[in-house]
């Protein structure tokens, strides 16, 4: 499957896809770089480092009940989640897609931009930047870089001194126990 808006999105039923959003405002205007100027995989790298070292514009999910907010909308998505991890102003994930991509990405982002705007105590406003960056996942050994690189980029960017401290992040000490606690319960029931 393939479709355009300003970014290509192609996918494949049941293959892994690396999935980037950020919040809107979040990247400066008149600093992007225009279509055509990179190709996707520099502007994509770009955007990353921009985001990673930005201290201006919405850091809205470095308050934790908003980074909960996301973090419980990934959690509930129709995907297999493999890892992800939730930065002041984006979200990195790795899943695997159990209904269309593009369905599956307005799930995600308009629940919780519903969820987060009530608690700014705004109506109608955009939270996410309302396109994603996404790139398909083409062997397992790209999965595993991709794995590592989304969750040690908090570490990257300087917001813990391990992958497992970040406490936003697939990486999180809590998150796996968290995973087999919950497995453990829905086998009980």
């Amino acid at each position: 499957m393939h479709y355009s808006r300003r970014l290509p999105h192609i996918s494949r039923e049941g293959a892994d896809l690396f999935v980037t959003w950020h919040l809107y405002g979040s990247l400066p205007h008149d600093r992007y770089p225009t279509p055509g100027q990179l190709n996707s995989g520099a502007a994509f790298v770009w955007m990353d480092r921009y985001l990673d070292t930005a201290r201006e514009g919405p850091q809205w999910l470095s308050r934790p009940e908003m980074a909960k907010i996301a973090e419980d909308a990934l959690k509930e998505a129709s995907c297999c989640l493999h890892a992800y991890v939730i930065m002041p102003n984006h979200v990195h994930a790795l899943l695997t897609p159990k209904i269309a991509p593009a369905r599956l990405m307005q799930y995600i982002k308009g629940g919780s931009a519903r969820e987060a705007n009530k608690i700014l105590g705004v109506s109608g406003e955009p939270f996410w930047q309302r396109e994603s960056c996404d790139r398909l996942v083409r062997t397992p050994e790209e999965f595993l870089k991709i794995q590592r690189y989304i969750e040690n980029n908090p570490v990257k960017a300087g917001l813990a001194i391990t992958a497992e401290d970040y406490r936003w992040s697939s990486a999180w000490s809590g998150w796996r126990e968290l995973q087999l606690a919950g497995s453990a319960s829905a086998a009980t029931t």
